[in-house]
């Protein structure tokens, strides 16, 4: 017998669409209640689906992370139901493509707010709240673009470097706490993201991508082994993980922005 198929409660964010709301499947699928988060009201839609299928006990709430308030409001729906948050999977984030002396920077700066400001929130919540049980486990979604530079996507890339670095930080600082953290780190996947950062018309963004279902059960797999982070999806997103860690800046770089630049540029 699987031996994640548990009574738990886990808590998704991002999780109307893409690799949150495979996330929230395949812990439902596991045996775990969920609470979905996300900013857009398909998220009751998506809960509702979830529930359906595997007939767990999954909860929607609508929620905008980049407002702090928010962020305590989703925590406080979560871990108030009498009962422990045991997984947290914090997947709410956002790109924006283009460059960056041509983009909007309130973009940009709602960019930081949701990807790390509201990440690191949460996880000081569950944190805190895990290591007085001595229990839980998190997963951090970062991505591939956390290893190098990557233009026309700046932001994007550095916020999933801080959030990546972040989970392995605390990760350390967790031993013998019986609280684990693990980073996911998928590459190009099959959701809405290059619709939302205007990534479509680019080589990234119309190449191959993998299935966010792929990506939740590899990154679920390694949450449940205790390991550190997991490139997910094909075999060449660790290929190209692995070179970029071994590559000069100046290289991967300029290789990342032959994938992320539009066409028309």
């Amino acid at each position: 017998m699987d031996d994640t198929k548990q009574a738990g409660l886990a808590l998704v964010t991002g999780a109307s669409t893409g690799i949150g709301l495979s996330l929230a499947r395949e812990l439902a699928g596991r045996g775990y209640d969920v609470v979905m988060a996300s900013d857009e009201p398909e998220v009751h839609v998506a809960a509702a689906e979830v529930k359906t299928q595997h007939g767990t006990d999954v909860r929607a709430v609508q929620v905008d992370l980049v407002r702090p308030e928010e962020v305590e409001h989703l925590w406080r729906e979560a871990a108030g139901r009498g009962r422990p948050v045991d997984v947290v999977a914090l997947n709410a984030g956002v790109g924006v493509g283009g460059t960056f002396a041509e983009t909007d920077l309130q973009r940009h700066l709602a960019l930081v707010d949701l990807n790390v400001r509201s990440t690191v929130h949460l996880a000081g919540l569950a944190v805190d709240d895990m290591v007085r049980r001595g229990s839980g486990r998190i997963l951090v979604t970062a991505s591939i673009a956390a290893v190098a530079p990557s233009p026309f996507q700046a932001t994007y890339a550095a916020s999933k470097a801080f959030v990546h670095s972040f989970a392995e930080g605390i990760r350390h600082e967790l031993q013998d706490t019986g609280v684990t953290v693990t980073s996911l780190m998928p590459g190009p996947t099959d959701t809405e993201f290059f619709r939302r950062a205007d990534l479509l018309d680019t080589p990234l963004g119309q190449g191959p991508k993998d299935d966010p279902d792929d990506v939740a059960r590899d990154g679920l797999d390694a949450l449940f082994a205790d390991k550190p982070h997991v490139v997910a999806g094909s075999l060449k997103n660790r290929a190209m993980a692995e070179l970029a860690t071994h590559l000069p800046d100046r290289l991967t770089t300029k290789a990342f922005a032959a994938q992320t630049k539009k066409k028309d540029d």
